[in-house]
């Protein structure tokens, strides 16, 4: 097992692999920015080390003043968590050529998937379902008219570098394109580095569905189940469930095995997500991007598999074999997770402020990982997230209990915060009766 481990991010996410690192023996390294000095997370590492003010590019972006910081504290790995450097394929190239263990997938694998029109057009190759789309960046409005006419309205705009819900947009006709095609394209360059725009067919009506996998030690890819992400928010998840109401039978095996062979073409290690588009009339399903990392929602696949994920993570990266048996892998239950943010319950806008209040709900089959406490501040600079509220139970019918019962004893106070909103979403039918989409929440408004 790796035996020193710095973990280059923050908050939640910090605190969940520290704590598992630590369960592990594994001496951890924090780093932080001058912004979240007296966040949780920093205190609970086994050495701290300050690496910049609270600009993210100057801080939790700044790969030299990580890569220093791995250095002087003798770190052996690096632990990206997600968001951040976690998918940037120079910077795990570098962490390597500096003799520090990357826990995560190989710089190949993660420069391969970055460009959705690449990673569209390899997954196509390897007999992953894809949507209509183009194969190519669209260099112009014009090229775009062409291509949706081919494909169909109502087309999506997507910047080809894009990530996490960011530089997309919907046209309906020939207009809208022109319109929503110079403003992702203009977005894209300002926020990737990288105009390639991609045009690709739009559902109305569908579901977000994702695939776990794990790349082994071995080479083997194995896939963990899947995950329902269809409450969302401008495009951005906000609550997410295992196994997903939509899926049963031989459409999981199809989704699996379609998420195995995209891993498989890649070579990939490690844990990562393979997110598709479920069309529930035609039951057809679609690539839509590989998150070569762990996910935010990583955990409503721990608590229905009984596993790890951060321990798994590490073991494939030191070349160890899994702590479970691949070919006797067996769900168990429903879980649920509901992402607290710090913004308004209603128009999901930011509210950060100093927390003066943070009771945390307890009891069977709940499970707090939060990255914050009373007496903390939830600072502008960062993610809004708070904290993950996940439950588990024997069913589905169970888990929304779980979660109704633990969303009414969790107390936040200070910042602006989305309980309000979660405790409407599980009284709401639709979504109580599983036959949601991705418009639930715009319904809801």
């Amino acid at each position: 097992m790796i035996e020193s481990l710095l973990v280059a991010n923050r908050g939640e996410i910090a605190r969940r692999v520290i704590r598992t690192a630590k369960r592990l023996g594994v001496r951890t390294i924090a780093v932080y920015s001058e912004a979240d000095a007296a966040l949780p997370f920093v205190a609970e590492a086994d050495q701290s080390i300050c690496v910049g003010p609270a600009n993210p590019a100057q801080s939790y972006r700044n790969a030299e003043a990580i890569l220093a910081a791995a250095k002087s504290t003798g770190a052996q790995a690096v632990h990206p968590g997600y968001g951040f450097l976690s998918e940037n394929a120079d910077f795990a190239r570098t962490v390597e050529a500096n003799g520090l263990i990357w826990v995560g997938p190989g710089a190949d694998a993660i420069a391969a998937m970055g460009d959705k029109i690449n990673a569209r057009n390899l997954m196509a190759a390897a007999g992953v379902p894809v949507a209509a789309g183009t194969t190519d960046p669209t260099a112009s409005a014009d090229a775009a008219l062409d291509a949706a006419a081919a494909i169909g309205y109502p087309v999506m705009v997507k910047a080809a570098a894009g990530g996490g819900g960011m530089g997309m947009g919907v046209a309906l006709d020939e207009a809208a394109l022109r319109t929503e095609f110079d403003k992702v394209r203009g977005f894209a360059e300002r926020m990737f580095g990288d105009g390639s725009v991609l045009i690709e067919r739009y559902f109305p009506r569908v579901r977000h569905i994702e695939v776990q996998i794990l790349g082994l030690a071995d080479g083997r890819v194995v896939a963990l189940g899947e995950r329902e992400c269809s409450v969302q928010r401008r495009n951005q998840k906000l609550l997410e469930e295992s196994p997903s109401p939509a899926v049963t039978g031989d459409l999981r095996a199809r989704l699996l095995a379609a998420a195995v062979r995209a891993g498989e073409a890649v070579a990939y290690r490690n844990a990562g997500t393979v997110e598709c588009l479920f069309d529930p009339q035609s039951c057809e399903f679609f690539f839509l991007e590989m998150n070569t990392r762990l996910q935010v929602e990583h955990p409503v696949t721990e608590l229905v598999y009984g596993l790890d994920l951060v321990e798994e993570q590490l073991r494939v990266a030191a070349g160890l074999p899994p702590n479970f048996d691949p070919e006797a892998l067996s769900p168990r239950g429903h879980a649920i997770e509901l992402r607290i943010n710090a913004e308004d319950p209603k128009r999901f806008l930011p509210g950060p402020g100093a927390v003066t209040t943070w009771i945390e709900p307890a009891g069977e089959g709940v499970r707090v990982d939060s990255g914050y406490a009373a007496g903390t501040t939830v600072t502008p600079f960062y993610d809004s997230l708070m904290a993950k509220l996940i439950v588990h139970g024997r069913d589905r019918v169970e888990a929304i209990a779980r979660a109704r019962a633990a969303v009414a004893g969790f107390e936040v106070a200070g910042p602006k915060c989305n309980l309000p909103f979660f405790a409407e979403l599980l009284e709401n039918d639709e979504f109580i009766s599983g036959e949601y989409d991705t418009g639930i929440v715009a319904r809801m408004r």
